[in-house]
């Protein structure tokens, strides 16, 4: 016959922690002299209990037996008590011993936080056991005490109220399971702790294997245990060769006499030696010693690397099975330095997870690890390895902080100062978060944790080569496509993949440009042509020959053409008109009108439409003159009698030739005055 004992069977964490504190309390009473008594039994074990007695702990089960005792010492058994309870203790001056297990702790600070305006919903299978009563003493208003999918459809609307949802550690997992699948389809707004004790949990998936594999199958554990109870149901379900007992006195060894497998499991609060007894009576191996020799020879230290498995994941933390006397646990911290982030997006229940101890006992029991520090020290050596060789990391922005910002690299943290992040000066750091950039370690101090990048190192080098490129590939008179950087008054800078072009406004249009922001916006896509490169400056210019307005203008605007034009600027010699872009021609103040005027602005105005005749063009010097006057007289208009006299021809191209070079000039000068 074989044998098999389950791995998990017996006393879990938080009851050997009582048990110890327990038997511990009662040295300290033979040394110190005072009482010791637990409030109600340690455990759900009569053995135990028993044995507390033989070595002087009583119990008391009520308040009113307090009120009865003289000062003494009274430890909480690992169930818990409510928190009046712990008050009324204190108040009739005993001194308290909080024995309660870390798991059933977590659950009391659940209830305390989640009752002010919502509501707690406790998920049990009896609501009178002692723990569910300590859970509701946590509350700060009356909670629902639930154990099935009926009851949960009988509970009330909660509309306005965030619903939170707790249980019994030692409740079933699946049943739990579909409870909460039903409030989630009920209430909108619900909150669900699974507070199922994790060795529970692996004890009720371990029965429910081993049952399915055995002939029979043993639960050993005390009759008013509510976990050994419920291994017992789920071993029942998968081997109707099922027995529970308590002690080895209550096992007929005839119902196993014709078993080939049989299975053993026990309750969380089973003593070892019980279960001992009843192994040791059907196998002659000594598994049991074995069993117990691989528990107290694994141990673990702060700064242990130790390989486990995941059992369990919330958004907050992992838990993990190191395969010690308790499980370990991984907050959200240890794990990334993703602010945030949602674990159980990342890990699931199974996965293989190599941690680090940070602490053995966080002070409820659990070992705390650590998965980054691991994936940091990795880090550690590949930035070291990079700065050596002044290789290029590429990392991801966690934070813009006021003096530059925060890059995380394999879960190590880089901080790049805000002069640094790039070759101008960065106004915005925020628009980084989230972001992956490049850069070089330019000061690496593993002992102080100190590790500084530069960007701007890489920028000015990227830049520096493809401007490199760029030059070793243009040459003037080639035309280019480049993106506005900038406007300015006098121009727009190009970039050009490498180096900017400046655009000078005098080279945007064959006519005259007025304002440059008008014409351009910063992104906007140009094609130009290289008018000149010097050094490192190039000048561009969209003025392309074959787009030239006065390569047809000998035949458009002939002399004794009839034109029509916009009034563009004035002077007191005349005004200039504007035939197209590109193109303007001159009125002289003679030719404006059959009368004598002052000045052009007597008669017109900047943007008027105007008809005149051509009355000269020179090609070379590209200069026509109009006259509205010859367009007139054409028309039959005669001048008035007191009109002035006409100057001779030669006369008045004399003065317009003299006005025109004088206005050139000024024009130049305010081009050169820009620039």
């Amino acid at each position: 016959m074989e044998v098999i004992l389950a791995k998990k069977a017996g006393f879990c964490f938080g009851v050997k922690r009582a048990v110890d504190t327990a038997f511990q309390a009662a040295e300290a009473e033979n040394e110190e002299g005072l009482p010791v008594y637990t409030f109600g039994p340690i455990i759900h074990n009569k053995s135990v209990v028993e044995d507390l007695a033989a070595h002087g702990v009583g119990m008391i089960e009520t308040l009113e037996e307090l009120s009865k005792l003289p000062k003494s010492r009274i430890i909480i058994r690992s169930h818990g008590v409510g928190r009046s309870v712990i008050a009324a203790i204190e108040e009739m001056g005993h001194e308290v011993i909080d024995a309660t297990c870390p798991f059933v702790k977590n659950i009391h600070k659940k209830a305390d936080e989640s009752t002010g305006e919502g509501k707690v919903l406790i998920i049990t299978g009896d609501p009178d056991h002692p723990e569910v009563q300590g859970i509701k003493g946590w509350c700060n208003n009356e909670p629902y005490i639930i154990g099935s999918i009926s009851e949960a459809e009988a509970l009330p609307e909660f509309t306005d109220k965030t619903v939170t949802v707790v249980s019994q550690t030692t409740f079933n997992a699946k049943k739990f399971k579909d409870i909460v699948e039903n409030l989630r389809k009920k209430y909108y707004n619900v909150i669900v702790c699974n507070t199922i004790c994790n060795a529970t949990a692996e004890r009720q998936e371990e029965a429910e294997k081993l049952s399915s594999e055995v002939d029979v199958m043993i639960v050993i554990g005390d009759p008013s245990s509510s976990n050994t109870k419920k291994l017992y149901e789920i071993s029942r379900q998968k081997c109707k060769n099922t027995y529970y007992i308590q002690t080895l006195n209550d096992l007929d060894l005839t119902v196993i006499e014709s078993a080939s497998r049989v299975g053993i499991t026990a309750g969380a609060s089973t003593p070892r030696n019980i279960i001992k007894e009843v192994h040791d009576s059907m196998s002659e191996t000594n598994e049991f010693e074995k069993l117990l020799q691989e528990e107290e020879n694994f141990s673990i230290r702060t700064g242990q690397i130790v390989d486990g498995t995941v059992i369990g994941v919330k958004p907050e933390e992992i838990i993990v099975d190191i395969h010690y006397k308790s499980e370990g646990i991984v907050t959200r911290e240890e794990y990334s330095n993703t602010p945030n982030i949602d674990l159980t997006t990342i890990v699931k229940e199974g996965d293989p997870i190599t941690v680090k101890v940070i602490k053995t006992n966080d002070g409820e029991g659990q070992v705390v690890l650590s998965y980054k520090r691991i994936a940091a020290e990795k880090a550690y050596a590949k930035l070291e390895e990079a700065f050596n060789n002044e290789e290029v990391l590429t990392g991801t922005v966690t934070q813009a902080l006021q003096g530059g910002l925060s890059v995380t690299v394999d879960e190590c943290k880089v901080f790049i100062p805000a002069s640094l992040v790039s070759d101008a000066y960065e106004r915005d750091l925020k628009k980084y978060e989230g972001t992956e950039v490049e850069f070089v370690l330019t000061e690496f101090n593993i002992a102080k944790r100190r590790f500084i990048g530069n960007r701007k190192k890489i920028i000015v080098e990227k830049k520096a080569a493809l401007a490199k490129e760029l030059f070793d590939r243009i040459e003037v008179g080639q035309t280019v496509e480049g993106t506005v950087k900038n406007v300015t008054n006098f121009g727009a800078f190009i970039d050009l993949g490498g180096a900017d072009g400046l655009l000078h406004i005098s080279e945007m249009s064959w006519g005259r440009v007025d304002n440059p922001k008008k014409l351009f916006n910063v992104g906007d896509k140009v094609t130009a042509f290289i008018k000149d490169i010097k050094g490192d400056k190039i000048a561009l210019s969209l003025k392309f020959d074959d787009q030239n307005p006065w390569l047809s203008a000998e035949d458009k605007y002939a002399i004794g053409s009839v034109v029509t034009g916009k009034v563009a600027r004035m002077t007191d010699f005349g005004a200039f008109i504007v035939l197209e872009p590109g193109i303007d021609a001159l009125l002289h103040v003679s030719q404006i009108a059959l009368k004598r005027i002052e000045k052009p602005s007597d008669v017109l105005k900047v943007g008027e439409e105007i008809t005149a005749k051509v009355v000269d063009f020179k090609p070379a010097d590209k200069k026509i003159s109009l006259s509205i006057k010859a367009y007139l007289k054409d028309q039959g208009i005669e001048p008035e009698e007191d009109a002035y006299d006409e100057p001779a021809d030669e006369e008045v191209a004399e003065e317009v030739a003299e006005d025109v070079a004088e206005e050139v000039v000024e024009e130049a000068a305010e081009e050169a005055t820009e620039e």
